[in-house]
Formats: C-alpha cells, structure tokens, sequence
C-alpha cells in the first residue's frame, strides 16, 4: 500500500473487495443505491456466481439494471425490490460477501433511507447465512438524522459476536472533520478459536 490510498472508507472497502470477492462466490449488496457495488461484484463473481441486490426503492433498482445493461453484465444478479431486513425470504443458501452502505440513495430522496430496527434485523440474519471465511462490509453514514443512531446500533450488536466464531474490525477517520463514514469489517472464522 503506498501513501494516500487510505482516503476513505469507499476506498478500503473497494481494496476489500477486489481481494476477497472470487469467481463463482453468491454475494449480496444490501443496499443497492446507484449500483455501483453490484456492478463491481457481479464482475468479480463472473458467469458461475451470483449476485443479489435488494433496495426498497425501485428507482435504484431501475438505475443499477440499466447500468448494468451499460456494462454488458448479464450474470446472474438478483435485484430484489425489498427491505434488506428480508433477505432470509429470498436466500436459502450460504453467502461469502455481504456489504451495506447504510444511510439515503446518493442525490435521491434523503427521508428514505436505512434505520437502526431493520439494519439490526438484517445483520441478525446475515451473519447466520455467512460461510466460513465469509466477509460482511457496513458504511455507516453518521452526518445525516439517524445515522449516528443506526451507527451506534450497529456497533453494539457487532461487539457482542462471539470473538471465538467472528473477527470484527473498524475503520474510523479521527481527523476529518464532517462526520466521515465509518466502516465495519466483520470475517467470519474458518477455524474456531478457544
């Protein structure tokens, strides 16, 4: 890693990415937004993976099929008009990757948006689906009304996984001022520690 490629947490989360999504892996993005993350892991993922995407906006899910139309993408992605909170209604099997960028749609309507009760049920959820080795992301927005609330909710419950079964790591920028994002890192173990 050379100087100035710590400049966000989109950025880490992308460096994230990029070496832990494979070919082949079932992914999900639970907050779709602009379709930027669904773009990057249905490439990753390639023919054999698949990819789903929930939003409770259809507005978002129109802009990310459209984009991937754009990008000549047509592997296997599930683009799910529906709350996150949901996504044991629609996947049965195990997942490797799961991000969220918590908060509004990028330039869209900033009253609908994540909130600490269905984020809260939505990781409940996800971390049951999770495989071995598998990697949950969270992009926590705090400088918006709710976001520093669904922040903390987020936290708590991260910090009461089992450390024998979950590695959970955050990246929090100290010295920017404007409430920066926040990101959370959770790996779920291959091999138990006593």
């Amino acid at each position: 890693m050379k100087y100035n490629e710590i400049v966000n947490t989109l950025k880490i989360a992308k460096d994230i990415i990029l070496n832990c999504v494979k070919d082949g892996q079932v992914v999900v993005d639970c907050t779709v937004g602009n379709g930027n993350d669904t773009i990057l892991l249905a490439k990753l993922v390639g023919k054999t993976g698949i990819v789903y995407g929930f939003d409770i906006q259809k507005t978002a899910l129109e802009i990310t099929k459209e984009n991937l139309a754009c990008e000549n993408i047509d592997n296997d992605v599930r683009l799910i008009h529906d709350g996150h909170e949901n996504i044991d209604l629609y996947i049965k099997e195990k997942v490797d990757f799961i991000i969220y960028n918590l908060g509004y749609l990028p330039k869209g309507n900033k009253s609908i948006k994540t909130n600490k009760d269905t984020t809260l049920k939505s990781l409940q959820k996800a971390i049951t689906i999770l495989n071995d080795s598998g990697i949950i992301l969270i992009t926590c927005y705090i400088g918006h009304e709710g976001g520093l609330e669904e922040k903390e909710e987020v936290e708590e419950f991260l910090k009461t996984l089992n450390q024998k079964q979950f590695n959970v790591i955050k990246y929090d920028f100290i010295n920017q001022i404007n409430h920066p994002p926040i990101l959370y890192g959770v790996e779920k173990s291959k091999t138990r520690r006593e």
